[in-house]
């Protein structure tokens, strides 16, 4: 794995100024398969790096006009047996579903914290570094980068090369390639050029005169060495967040100056069976792009959703950075301040366009992208609170048009009597069929 700060500039959908984006990449040492792919904007963080891997176990679908060979079947699909992979995979995957065995990192920040050793330490996964100043150690996936830049990225608008002597006069004037839309591109462009190309350093001992591509060389090694299913477990996803350990007191509990309750928290006098450690701690799985929430796993397995005492205040998911930021204005301002009073601050200094620090609008850039770092499924409290009883004892109807849209449609068909009584009256040939015995 690892992460690079692309040569092209994207585009701000928030301020609509153009920005820096970076791109996050994982890839199969032995197949050259790019596994995973994320973009994000000015700087990576943890999360980012822990939702690549957890991308490499649930890949994500393909796109709709991608062609038949950039395509990869869906997970569980007998391998054995002659199917119709059209019908029975849908629109497929964009990259192979796997399970790292050993993740090949640099010594960047995001690489050697304590979110992804966790991570990887759960999972199973050894970590091996890199060595200092050494490039050829991350060899492929630094020949990837170059590729990506003289293969897609130099025909790009907004392209500003690795140097300033490799830019136009005002490359930023050419910018309109949003992030989710410079994402898409890559994404395409990798399963459709990329994976198909044939390598000069993938080869075969045996047949040394073959020049294979990533797709090809996938196929290969798993025909010689089998496949390594991945984990079906639907509630993979939190294990990929980042790990805080708490006690819990009579009020919940509190992480960050923010308290959490909910159902499913064991009394404040169980021992914990964990070793943690913080003494008599328990995990609580904490997404930092989204703080309104954490997460718990009960004696049962199940998961369950603690809420912070101000989230409805908030409206909207809330990153860690932007209620530091908060607080700090607020701290500012007021005497007494509170986190209530912090968040509705902030967000109306947002909405008004009077966020002028450089922090303020990459902050809101991570907060207004449409897709998660990792997509969370959902908990059985939320599952409950969206059947439509519930939601209409706790006053939340959905209005004409969603219940117009919600009520089942009364099917409808030919009337077979009617028709044939209409025959009926044309011929006579079933007249007699018609009378009564």
């Amino acid at each position: 794995m690892d992460t690079t700060r692309l040569d092209v500039f994207a585009f701000d959908p928030l301020t609509l100024k153009w920005v820096q984006a970076e791109l996050s990449v994982g890839m199969d040492w032995y197949a050259r398969c790019i596994t995973v792919i994320r973009l994000t904007p000015v700087s990576t963080k943890a999360v980012d790096v822990s939702a690549v891997l957890f991308q490499s176990f649930r890949p994500r679908p393909a796109g709709r006009d991608w062609p038949r060979h950039a395509v990869w079947p869906e997970h569980g699909i007998p391998r054995t047996v002659l199917v119709d992979v059209e019908g029975a995979t849908g629109p497929g995957l964009a990259s192979p579903p796997l399970v790292p065995e050993t993740l090949v990192v640099d010594h960047g920040k995001v690489y050697v914290s304590e979110h992804l050793t966790s991570v990887c330490r759960r999972m199973g996964i050894s970590i091996q570094p890199a060595r200092l100043r050494t490039g050829w150690d991350k060899g492929p996936v630094e020949r990837y980068f170059r590729s990506l830049r003289e293969g897609l990225l130099q025909a790009l608008p907004g392209y500003k090369g690795p140097d300033i002597h490799s830019r136009g006069e005002s490359p930023e004037d050419d910018a309109f390639f949003f992030l989710d839309e410079l994402e898409a591109i890559i994404r395409e462009w990798t399963a459709t050029v990329y994976h198909c190309r044939p390598h000069s350093s993938l080869v075969d001992p045996g047949l040394p005169g073959l020049r294979m591509s990533p797709a090809k060389m996938f196929e290969y090694g798993m025909a010689r060495a089998g496949y390594i299913e991945v984990p079906r477990d639907r509630d993979l996803a939190f294990e990929f967040l980042k790990t805080e350990w708490r006690t819990i007191q009579h009020y919940g509990v509190e992480i960050g100056r923010r308290r959490y309750s909910g159902r499913g928290l064991p009394d404040p006098g169980i021992r914990s069976p964990y070793d943690s450690p913080v003494k008599n701690g328990w995990p609580f799985q904490v997404d930092p792009d989204d703080i309104t929430r954490i997460y718990f796993r009960e004696f049962d397995h199940h998961w369950q959703a603690l809420t912070w005492e101000h989230a409805l205040s908030a409206r909207m998911p809330l990153s860690e950075d932007a209620l530091a930021f908060a607080r700090k204005l607020a701290a500012a301002k007021y005497p007494y301040p509170d986190d209530r009073l912090a968040v509705a601050d902030l967000l109306e200094r947002w909405n008004l366009g009077l966020g002028t620090t450089l922090a303020e609008p990459r902050m809101a850039l991570r907060l207004s992208r449409e897709q998660a770092a990792i997509d969370l499924p959902d908990t059985e409290q939320e599952a409950v609170v969206s059947l439509l009883s519930v939601r209409k004892s706790l006053g939340q109807d959905d209005g004409p048009a969603e219940a117009e849209a919600r009520e089942p449609v009364t099917e409808t068909g030919d009337d077979d009597e009617a028709d044939l009584e209409d025959l009926a009256q044309e011929s006579d040939f079933y007249a007699d069929a018609l009378e009564d015995v």
